[in-house]
């Protein structure tokens, strides 16, 4: 786990109460409501995550229960079909958006810093706003069933059965600006556990000798930070299309229903893997601590899981092979669809070769790995004959289908997630389960699962197709269906009784002993439950593993208690793992709670129809952005703090390497995605779209083209202005050159301005429609660009900016080059298009 060549001398031994008592009062949630809305504690949000995710899989559990009810006999009078579709639509969607992702987030937060040996995650404050945005928008989405406004064009949300003309009420613009909402916690995650799987290890771990569950989470982070932009973009398209009728995805308009499909599946097969990830890494945790051995094949899985990533965004089209797309693309992606079950192989052989090692104890989390095994291996076996494209043909749009998503997504997620909590409870609650409960759970759920979902397989080969509400021609179908319902409330009943199990444990279990599991990872080097700050004395080359309890609690570790007041976690270089500086992080505070509102308030006006208000709410979230500066930064130096005996090191305001700047380049890795799908857009259209070429242009003209130009020139010396400002960090150098990048920001502002009323009615064509998405995308862009330029000239003006301390104009320079180069990119393919 950590470098053999590394070596700390530790720290002097102190008394472990007082250590506890000292951290204690630094890092503990306020007491009371209050505590409740400002924690930004990634053990409070992680657990919040996970129990509020756990209450929407229930509400989605119950409409699965409705719809088998519905399918039970062939007239189906449980339900009138408008009221089916709604619940078909928000099962899918609850599963999909509002337990999967965040139950995956939630446990990355809860438990990333205690298997890295750190204090907290990278951005506390991120942690908490993708929480209040993910509640804010769940709640927003289910609450739409009570008013019979819920989604009702399926969770996929195809055009043109979402556009205007065939989805006319406000059932679909839940569906998409609720998700959008939901989604930015997603990216908020993404970031929060890239930035900490790379940065807030523990001293000299290097990335080669991480955790697997450190590498599971990395390579979900990366496909989310890459997966979900393409999402966001046809939400927020298609979002545009039915408020302002700009023709994206109308036909006879230039636009493409598919366009929908590829920015959708483009996101919905790497979904299938950003969720399968963390329930492997917990498979690759719990198995060898199960059998008593270590992991086979360690590299093997590292290079499995970098097989997975990269090949999960080569499948999209698997999802569409009966769209009419050419038979020399559908053999390259039924090729990629069939390539990509090896890495998942890999991982299985090797879980399978580590029981084979060692010496298994079937205890409850072995017994839903094992359900595991049974469930997603059949899974996996469907889902290499539905990349075969003439079976595919005839099973697809098929209950066959149903059968394939749900025997992969509760078979490689809800099993191993089922295990990943019955491990881990004693460190969150301290206490031990009731016997016999989860065992009588599992059994349920195993054999409710397969009696529900087997014989959807017979019902798909036999023809009966998805999302049907009655089948009063088809008898044969009948018997099938009615014990798939039968099985489905056995189910049921067990995930019932799961949570029973687990609220019996919380309330009246008998206290754990500490590492109930024997385990030697570092999750379980500290006391139960485990505290606020995890470690009283941070690990390190001397305090390995699980062992290490008792130097940890004494001091002996790294940068023992909180001498400053502050809450600090050590920061490390990305790949050897070597110190390099100490975080700062943030405490308790409303502002996640109050921009969580902010943003929710333009979605509200959106959702509504007050399209002249939404502007209020972007106004609000900038104000709210704002506020987050305030409270970052110094206007003073101070001293370096003392991590070991010889070993000092600054704190992260006299630095640059630091964790804002590495979460900065992950969340423009997001952007540049984003931009990306724009552009496959724009280049898809052009070339797939019928109603091409585009009505003559009235764009090219001398104002919008000195305009343009003048714009490119004022971003070109916000750059120049961005550099300096960090180069000469003395007050009035570092406020004159900001003053100056704040100047040229508006300027190139109120250019694209002059550029925007130069565009042709984005109403008219999609290819004037995707011109003035583009030119939304640099305005956005640009106010991004000068709230950093006007930030660095507050640095400058209230003493922020020194020698040592640069304030935000790194950050500014990274945002002012990306916001430069895309627009330079955007003007030539205009340009081009007008050539050509």
């Amino acid at each position: 786990m950590f470098d053999p060549r590394a070596d700390i001398a530790p720290n002097d031994t102190r008394r472990a109460l007082s250590l506890h008592r000292e951290l204690d009062r630094t890092w503990r949630d306020e007491p009371g409501w209050r505590g409740f809305f400002t924690s930004v504690n990634h053990g409070t949000i992680g657990l919040r995550f996970m129990v509020t995710s756990f209450v929407f899989f229930a509400i989605g559990g119950v409409l699965a229960m409705m719809i088998r009810a519905q399918l039970a006999t062939r007239q189906g009078a449980f339900l009138d079909v408008d009221l089916y579709n709604q619940i078909f639509t928000m099962h899918g969607s609850i599963m999909m958006f509002l337990f999967a992702i965040p139950m995956l987030e939630g446990l990355a937060l809860w438990l990333l810093p205690k298997i890295l040996g750190a204090r907290d995650m990278a951005f506390p404050r991120l942690s908490a706003l993708g929480y209040w945005c993910y509640l804010f928008g769940g709640t927003v989405i289910v609450g739409s069933l009570l008013f019979g406004l819920a989604p009702d064009d399926g969770w996929f949300m195809y055009t043109p059965l979402s556009d205007r003309t065939h989805s006319p009420g406000v059932n679909a613009d839940v569906w998409l600006l609720g998700v959008t909402f939901v989604e930015i916690s997603a990216m908020a995650a993404a970031v929060e556990i890239t930035v900490t799987i790379l940065r807030c290890r523990a001293a000299h771990m290097p990335l080669t000798r991480m955790p697997l569950m450190g590498w599971y989470l990395l390579g979900t982070a990366v496909m989310m930070l890459v997966g979900f932009p393409p999402l966001i973009l046809g939400s927020i398209l298609l979002e545009v299309q039915r408020a302002f009728d700009w023709p994206f995805f109308d036909v006879a308009r230039g636009g493409d229903p598919l366009l929908w499909q590829h920015l959708f599946w483009l996101f919905g097969h790497p979904e299938v893997y950003i969720i399968f990830l963390p329930a492997a890494g917990a498979l690759s945790t719990i198995i060898p601590i199960m059998a008593r051995t270590t992991i086979l094949g360690y590299g093997a899985i590292v290079a499995a899981i970098a097989g997975l990533v990269f090949l999960s965004f080569g499948l999209w089209v698997h999802h569409m092979f009966t769209v009419g797309i050419p038979h020399m693309a559908l053999a390259f992606f039924s090729a990629a669809s069939a390539l990509v079950a090896v890495p998942t192989a890999v991982q299985v052989f090797a879980w399978i070769g580590t029981m084979w090692d060692g010496k298994v104890s079937f205890r409850l989390p072995m017994l839903y790995v094992m359900g595991f095994f049974i469930t997603f291996v059949m899974g996996g076996l469907t889902g290499v004959m539905l990349a075969m494209v003439p079976f595919n043909w005839q099973a697809h749009d098929t209950a066959f289908v149903t059968a394939h998503l749900h025997y992969v997504l509760v078979g490689g997620f809800v099993f191993p997630m089922l295990a990943a909590v019955s491990y881990w409870m004693p460190l969150i609650c301290g206490r031990w389960r009731v016997r016999g409960l989860g065992e009588s759970a599992f059994w349920l759920i195993l054999i409710g699962f397969h009696g529900t979902f087997f014989l959807m397989h017979m019902t798909g080969l036999l023809g009966m197709p998805r999302r049907i509400a009655v089948y009063p021609n088809n008898p044969e179908w009948e018997w099938l269906n009615l014990i798939s319902s039968i099985f489905g409330m056995i189910m049921s009943a067990g995930f019932a009784l799961f949570a029973f199990d687990v609220i019996m444990q919380w309330m009246f279990g008998r206290r754990s002993r500490r590492n109930p599991w024997r385990a030697p990872t570092l999750d379980w080097a500290m006391p139960l439950p485990a505290p606020s700050y995890n470690f009283a004395s941070l690990p390190g080359p001397r305090q390995a593993d699980a062992s290490a309890l008792l130097p940890l609690a004494r001091g002996e570790g790294l940068l023992p208690g909180a001498p400053r007041g502050f809450r600090e976690t050590l920061v490390v270089e990305a790949g050897t793992g070597r110190p390099d500086h100490v975080a700062v992080l943030a405490t308790s505070t409303w502002l996640p709670l109050l921009t969580s509102a902010a943003i929710g308030s333009f979605f509200a006006a959106m959702l509504v129809g007050l399209y002249w208000l939404a502007p209020l709410g972007m106004v609000l979230t900038l104000i709210a952005a704002w506020k987050w500066g305030d409270i970052m930064g110094t206007d003073r130096d101070h001293a370096p703090a003392t991590v070991a005996p010889g070993l000092t090191l600054p704190l992260h305001w006299q630095t640059r390497n630091t964790l804002a700047r590495t979460g900065a380049i992950a969340l423009l890795l997001a952007d540049g995605t984003l931009y990306a799908a724009l552009l496959f857009g724009v280049g898809f259209l052009s070339v797939v779209a019928p109603a091409w070429p585009a009505p003559p242009s009235t764009l090219v003209s001398l104002p919008v083209i000195a305009a343009a130009a003048l714009a490119l020139a004022a971003m070109a010396l916000g750059l120049l202005a961005s550099h300096r400002a960090e180069a000469q960090r003395s007050h009035a150098a570092g406020a004159a050159w900001a003053g100056l990048g704040l100047a040229a920001a508006l300027v190139a502002l109120v250019a694209l301005a002059v550029v925007g009323l130069g565009l042709d009615d984005p109403r008219r064509h999609a290819r004037d429609a995707l011109r003035g998405a583009i030119l939304g995308f640099a305005v956005f862009h640009g106010v991004i660009a000068a709230m950093l330029a006007l930030r660095s000239l507050r640095d400058a003006q209230t003493g922020r900016l020194s020698e040592v301390r640069r304030g935000a104009a790194p950050i500014w320079q990274m945002f002012q080059a990306f916001w430069l180069t895309t627009t330079a990119v955007s003007v030539a393919l205009i340009a081009a298009q007008e050539v050509l």
